[in-house]
């Protein structure tokens, strides 16, 4: 069985899927993906995120502000309270991003700073975004001891080096559907590079759908793609890679083991 360990349920067009989200449930367990990580990007839309999800029982939760969705300064105590929420186990999505907002640097980076000290005094990893931002990724993990609570660095993009640096942290590196994409042949290198131990494996959908599903939206069931598709650059089986995946979510994780 699957774990989807980054994905957006409540950014989905469910025209799609018949106006219903029960029938990407259904297409993620059809794909033998057990559970799903649904992570928000918002703390004001924290709440109906878990409102139109809570009773699947199969999905958990992250609370966190991404990036590129900061108009305002993250609002500590309200990031703390809203973590507390039942089945959240994690803090994020946050990160920095300087692809998309450079000029938003120093919000990004006071925002970043907040999630790792919320998400030490609770207890819980961090799930991070990073692009064109290595550095000083790095160093607020380091300045503000994301090392404490480990956690997750999503949607990987990055080099080698980064992924050595962040796993020397306690983080593992999750690849999504970008893996497979065409001219991703240096993502390619870094993902047979990854130990066992420390990978892990999502969709972040309904963006970045993999090969064969490009130019659709993405959805849950399709983790089980990613996993075919490393499962071949890794010289492994799906059914070693799905192993693999889901003892390091649960060993991430150990809330969710049942």
């Amino acid at each position: 069985m699957f774990i989807d360990s980054h994905c957006h349920l409540d950014r989905l067009k469910l025209e799609d899927f018949g106006d219903n989200l029960d029938n990407v449930l259904t297409n993620a367990k059809a794909a033998k993906v057990s559970e799903l990580l649904c992570v928000s990007v918002t703390l004001k839309d924290f709440p109906d995120m878990v409102a139109s999800t809570q009773h699947f029982d199969n999905v958990w939760y992250s609370c966190g502000v991404h990036p590129l969705n900061q108009e305002d300064m993250v609002d500590s105590q309200e990031l703390e309270r809203l973590a507390q929420t039942k089945r959240v186990i994690a803090v994020g999505e946050t990160g920095l991003d300087y692809f998309y907002a450079p000029e938003t640097r120093q919000v990004q980076q006071d925002a970043f700073r907040k999630h790792i000290q919320v998400a030490k005094k609770l207890a819980k990893p961090l799930i991070i975004h990073t692009r064109d931002a290595r550095e000083d990724t790095l160093a607020i993990m380091r300045e503000e001891g994301a090392e404490q609570v480990g956690g997750i660095l999503h949607c990987f993009t990055e080099s080698l080096e980064m992924a050595q640096a962040a796993m020397e942290m306690g983080f593992y590196i999750s690849f999504s559907g970008i893996v497979t994409f065409k001219n991703a042949s240096e993502l390619r290198d870094v993902a047979k590079q990854v130990p066992d131990d420390r990978l892990l494996i999502e969709t972040d959908s309904p963006y970045l759908a993999p090969v064969p599903h490009r130019g659709k939206q993405n959805q849950p069931a399709y983790v089980a793609d990613v996993a075919r598709f490393l499962a071949s650059v890794r010289g492994q089986s799906v059914e070693q890679i799905a192993e693999i995946t889901s003892n390091n979510f649960r060993r991430l994780f150990p809330e969710t083991a049942r």
